[in-house]
C-alpha cells in the first residue's frame, strides 16, 4: 500500500483504524483519503485497506 508516497506493508484484514493506531496516529487528529476519496471518521473501524490502495494521511498539530 502506498501511504503519503511511501510503500507500507499491511496485516491481513487491516482497517483504517488498525493501520492508524499501528503507526501511532491519534484518530481524532487525522484526515484519511483512500484512493482519492475522504474516509469519514465514523468508517475508520470498518473501512478495509488493501495492498493496492493509495492512502494520504493529513494530521493536525496544535501549537501557538
Amino acid at each position: 500500500m502506498l501511504v503519503n508516497g511511501q510503500e507500507k506493508t499491511l496485516g491481513s484484514e487491516a482497517t483504517v483504524k488498525d493501520f492508524l493506531e499501528s503507526e501511532g496516529y491519534k484518530l481524532h487528529r487525522v484526515v484519511v483519503e483512500k484512493n482519492g476519496v475522504i474516509v469519514p471518521k465514523k468508517n475508520f473501524e470498518t473501512e478495509k485497506l488493501f495492498e493496492t490502495d493509495k492512502v494520504e494521511i493529513i494530521w493536525f498539530v496544535g501549537g501557538g
